[in-house]
Order: C-alpha cells, then structure tokens, then sequence
C-alpha cells in the first residue's frame, strides 16, 4: 500500500502559521505520512495529495487572504478528499484553555469544503514581529509566543489517527 501523501497549506504574515503548519508537518510524518508544508499562495494543484490541512492566520477577525483564496481556487477538488482546517491569532492563552469557534470566513469555506473539522491555535508577537501594533504589544506586555506544540502536535496525531481508518 502507498503512503498517503498529505498537503499542509497556509497562509501567513509574520510565520507564526508557517512554524504550526511545519509542526504539523513533523507530527504527520512520524506518523508514516508523506506531509509536504507549503504556502497556500504556492500551490497550483491539489491532485496528487489523499488529504490537505490548510491553515491561516487570523487578524481582526478576518482569515488569512492566501488560505481564504486557496479554500476558493480548490474548493472543487478538496471535495473529493479530507479536509482539515486550523487558525491561528490569539495572542493570550485562551486557545489551550478552551475551543474557540472559527471567524466567519473559515466556516463558509468549512461548509463550502466539508472540512472535517477546525481548531484554533495560539498565535504569536515578539519583539521581532513588524509593524506597529506588534511594538505597541510588546511595549505595553501584552504580547509573546502562545503556541503549544503539544497541542499541535495532538492534533496532528487526531488527524493521523482519522486516515488511518479511511479505505
């Protein structure tokens, strides 16, 4: 029997998405999955993969613009495989201590995708992080990395877990 090759696609701004998608990425494959993490902005074809993750970041209540568009351009050919959907934003640690709901956007392309389900992940701001709100965070303490890689990680062996039933 082949591998099951596995897509984990995302879009992000600053990278805090893209080290959770990797994340994911190392998890699948010590699973035995060949998982390839690439930025949904760079991919051309979903065809050659038995199941995708996508993933985006959220800011303002809004899903990453590339995750959004990739959950568009596909939407035709992620139906025929499994669909699983991950955000990534709060910058506290409310993501560990309870699930919280999708932003609208990813429960419209959810419904759209039959994705099998969703889960949202602490994000991260640091000092290196750009722009101006990210400086205003970190000055006033209210910023830091609240990704839980355990977290993550379970996750990615749930998803395992769910393919290794599915003919």
């Amino acid at each position: 029997m082949a591998t099951k090759r596995i897509l984990i696609a995302y879009g992000s701004r600053h990278g805090a998405t893209s080290g959770i998608a990797e994340e994911i990425g190392s998890a699948l494959r010590e699973d035995g999955y060949e998982a390839a993490v690439l930025p949904a902005g760079d991919v051309r074809d979903v065809s050659g993969y038995d199941a995708v993750v996508l993933g985006g970041s959220v800011y303002a209540g809004r899903w990453h613009r590339d995750a959004s568009r990739f959950a568009r351009l596909h939407a035709a050919d992620l139906g025929h495989r499994p669909v699983w959907m991950f955000s990534s934003g709060p910058v506290d640690s409310s993501a560990e201590q309870h699930d919280l709901p999708p932003v609208r956007d990813v429960v419209r392309h959810m419904e759209r995708l039959h994705a099998r389900e969703h889960i949202t992940f602490g994000g991260s701001i640091t000092a290196s992080t750009p722009g101006w709100i990210a400086r205003y965070l970190v000055r006033h303490a209210a910023a830091g990395d609240f990704r839980n890689p355990e977290q993550i990680q379970d996750w990615a062996h749930h998803i395992s877990a769910e393919l290794a039933t599915r003919p």
